[in-house]
């Protein structure tokens, strides 16, 4: 051993291994970033597209996870959603057990998939029901919201001094489990602080410290963001400022500053992007203000009207992510409208996992967005029909999984495009008519429900139409990869280009193909003939199409 015993020999070489270890660069941390009121996601240093599936509540157990990673796999999604609940990793004060945690990072990597954990603290669903049993039943320590007659509400009040306390602890316990596990891996990409946050029944909070809180003046950072109604003074009590709506909106800045503590003692420890989803209420139209609230959604959440004061609020919350539970395309289209903001990377934190959603996919990414995340997407023997699927096997996941297994090898190029703005994207609207899309110098017009070959004037019966297009499924998303090239992927439409001068133009190429893991685009055919002389017909099998397009001269 010239000299060296062999336990000098080991600690030599665990000194060696430790210090090549600490000096080499840790991996990035995943952060949020924009340009031109575009926002990406980073992970691993480049633009990352969630293509993601969120399981069923109850299925954050070591022993259900398999029945999640099958339907991932079957859905070729890259992310988990996943609950982490309060009441598991803390269920004696003071006592943390993160072995769920572990579990689920661990397989998690053995599944290639990135996780996102959604944190069910002190409210789930608007509830209490996650949290702590030492929590959630000792009432005089963790008060519950008082109406205006003194009467306790189900929710838990967001001036519990106490349950914030704690909530805060038990996340910053939580945040740091994961950097101790993770910091080396990224495995953990974002993380969601509370869930469907507000309160069904109940506009605010009547209990005192709520009521003092109440009577004083409005913050300064709220009213530089959530504007008076029209002839409202600009500042003053809630009341004085708001008026009607100042319930509401009060019970909002209550909620979000309860939040903003915990994200921000989280992101102290750890400082992964952080976000908050909501429990919709009725899009909102344009130009138009929201109506005061009368019980029908639940006051104090993140909803569309409010995003300025959650912004004000809490600044370490990155953005606010619609679920979307609406299965109309109008309201689709406006709820992505109202949450697609300059100050708001938009982020579909859930929706319904019925087949009518799949064409949205196409919508969400052509937008821009980080991403979506359709629920329930695991085979546990639930259903939450009507608001999903009434299937819970295959038939379920196979919408979604034909869509992003097209997507999935072209995840991070088509990221990279969207936070360069060069994406678009449509869904097939419930009244089917035409839709059109403007880009840089050209216009795409995108139809349903066509036959592949010749045009619907050709048909002896106006009313035939494609088998398998009696309910709205088609969708496209764009990229202009050039002045006149673009990417097409989609299903189920037909799309025509056209110059936006007015030249006239023709098709230079069209590949059908694939781009593989590498990014590298695989070529199976050219179209050309029949294939082209009326439009571009995504077939109902989600396809690829690489086109370049010329104008000529007469």
């Amino acid at each position: 051993m010239h000299g060296f015993s062999r336990a000098a020999l080991a600690a030599m070489i665990w000194t060696l291994v430790s210090a090549q270890v600490a000096a080499a660069p840790a991996a990035e941390l995943p952060r949020l970033v924009e340009r031109d009121g575009r926002h990406a996601l980073l992970v691993d240093g480049a633009p990352f597209l969630v293509l993601g599936g969120q399981a069923h509540n109850s299925s954050n157990y070591p022993a259900a996870l398999p029945k999640v990673w099958a339907a991932l796999e079957d859905a070729h999604a890259n992310t988990l959603a996943i609950p982490v609940a309060w009441e598991q990793v803390e269920p004696e004060e003071g006592s943390f057990d993160f072995a769920y945690v572990d579990t689920l990072v661990a397989q998690a990597r053995t599944h290639g998939k990135r996780l996102v954990l959604l944190w069910f603290g002190t409210w789930k669903n608007t509830g209490p029901a996650y949290t702590p049993d030492w929590v959630k039943f000792d009432n005089r320590r963790f008060p519950r919201m008082l109406d205006a007659d003194g009467k306790p509400s189900y929710c838990l009040s967001p001036f519990g001094e106490a349950t914030l306390a704690a909530d805060r602890k038990a996340f910053v316990a939580l945040m740091r489990h994961i950097r101790n596990i993770d910091a080396a891996r990224r495995t953990v990409i974002m993380v969601q602080v509370e869930n469907e946050v507000g309160t069904y029944g109940l506009v605010r909070d009547h209990g005192a410290r709520a009521e003092a809180a109440f009577r004083q003046p409005v913050p300064k950072e709220v009213l530089a963001r959530q504007s008076a109604p029209a002839g409202r003074p600009a500042q003053g009590s809630w009341s004085e400022v708001y008026g009607d709506y100042a319930g509401q909106y009060f019970h909002s800045w209550a909620i979000a500053s309860y939040i903003e503590e915990i994200a921000k003692a989280g992101r102290a420890v750890y400082d992964l992007p952080m976000f908050v989803n909501n429990a919709l209420r009725e899009p909102g139209q344009p130009g138009r203000p929201a109506t005061v609230w009368k019980g029908d959604f639940a006051s104090g959440g993140p909803t569309w009207d409010v995003l300025g004061i959650y912004k004000a609020a809490a600044p370490h919350i990155d953005f606010a992510a619609p679920d979307i539970y609406m299965p109309e395309s109008s309201k689709v289209s406006a709820v992505l409208a109202g949450f697609h903001r300059s100050d708001n990377p938009l982020l579909v934190a859930e929706m319904g996992n019925a087949a009518g959603y799949a064409r949205y996919v196409w919508q969400i990414v052509g937008k821009g967005a980080l991403g979506v995340v359709p629920f329930g997407i695991d085979y546990a023997s639930y259903s939450n029909y009507p608001l999903g699927s009434k299937y819970t096997d295959r038939r379920m996941v196979e919408p979604f999984g034909q869509v992003y297994k097209l997507l999935a090898p072209m995840s991070r190029l088509w990221a990279r495009w969207a936070f360069e703005g060069r994406t678009h994207g449509v869904a097939e609207g419930d009244d089917r008519t035409p839709q059109t899309v403007a880009m840089d110098g050209w216009q795409a017009t995108v139809t349903f429900r066509e036959f592949q070959f010749g045009e619907r004037e050709y048909l002896r019966d106006k009313n035939e139409y494609a088998e398998g297009t009696e309910q709205p499924g088609g969708g496209v998303a764009i990229a202009q990869t050039g002045p006149d090239e673009f990417v097409l992927a989609g299903q189920r439409a037909r799309v025509k280009l056209a110059p936006d001068t007015g030249k006239p133009s023709m098709y230079a190429r069209v590949e059908e193909g694939r781009f593989d893991a590498a990014g590298k685009w695989i070529m199976e055919r050219n179209w050309n003939g029949d294939q082209t002389d009326y439009g571009l017909n995504l077939p109902a099998a989600p396809t690829v199409l690489k086109v370049k397009m010329r104008t000529y001269e007469y």
